[in-house]
């Protein structure tokens, strides 16, 4: 890998707080060479409240042709995307930006095709089903819209933090109206449970939710990445779930970035 390394490649940054998490460095540099583009993706950990100062450097660097966001960011880069994806529009948040022919920038999220993508490769049935979404942020919000796209008849959505979660739910019952209502940490009774917080990144974290209520036939998905196996995903197969993990969302969605960024999707 970067055996074109130059001053012609072309760089990507990644932008989260923190950062050392994140996959995307390595697996999106090889996957752009793999694809025969000279480019490199560089983590940059910054503060919330730089993010603005940020995007604008980067409009301003030449060799810049992108930029993927991870938490917190994700809403923040919003109001700096000339153009925009439907679900960026009903969301509010992105996780990937590419320059428009006129240099500005142009948003998407990715991080529910991804996710949704990791669940059914293995094994999970979303149409008609009842789901638990733990977590209203970026990613959560994004993981709500496309369980409710993949054709779930039900989506309870928790978070600590009651505001948000209400404002999530309020926007993607503009979407899906009727299919939405207010959750708890509780998941009986539901065929999936999506984790999209990022309880479980750091030792000593608790279970996002109560793991008693969990039975076999439930479905159980992650979004962390670091570690591989999370507590949640080895309490789920202990107890006989079909697990998706952070790992295999990040797989899903590097394909689709790459997509995204090269242009060549349908």
């Amino acid at each position: 890998m970067l055996e074109n390394f130059s001053g012609a490649t072309r760089v990507y940054f990644i932008i989260g707080h923190p950062i050392a998490q994140v996959k995307s460095p390595y697996g999106m540099t090889r996957l752009f060479e793999e694809n025969g583009k000279d480019a490199i993706m560089v983590p940059v950990d910054i503060l919330p409240d730089d993010v603005p100062e940020f995007v604008t450097l980067a409009s301003r660097l030449l060799n810049c042709d992108g930029i993927c966001i991870t938490v917190p960011h994700k809403f923040a880069v919003v109001p700096h995307c000339r153009t925009m994806s439907k679900t960026t529009k009903v969301l509010g948040s992105a996780n990937v930006m590419r320059r428009n022919a006129d240099h500005s920038w142009h948003g998407d999220m990715f991080d529910g095709p991804g996710h949704v993508g990791a669940m059914r490769k293995n094994g999970a049935r979303l149409e008609g089903q009842r789901s638990l979404l733990i977590g209203a942020g970026g990613a959560g919000s994004a993981i709500g819209l496309a369980l409710l796209d993949a054709g779930v008849r039900e989506l309870a959505v928790h978070d600590t933090d009651a505001r948000r979660r209400d404002a999530l739910i309020a926007k993607l019952d503009g979407a899906h109206r009727g299919k939405v209502i207010a959750g708890s940490s509780n998941p009986a009774g539901f065929d999936t449970v999506s984790n999209a917080s990022p309880a479980g990144m750091k030792p000593g974290d608790g279970s996002p939710f109560d793991i008693g209520g969990l039975k076999s036939a439930t479905f159980v998905s992650d979004v962390v990445t670091k570690p591989a196996l999370t507590p949640l995903i080895e309490a789920a197969r202990r107890i006989g779930c079909q697990t998706s993990t952070g790992i295999e969302m990040f797989e899903a969605e590097t394909s689709l970035m790459l997509d995204f960024w090269l242009e060549t999707a349908a």
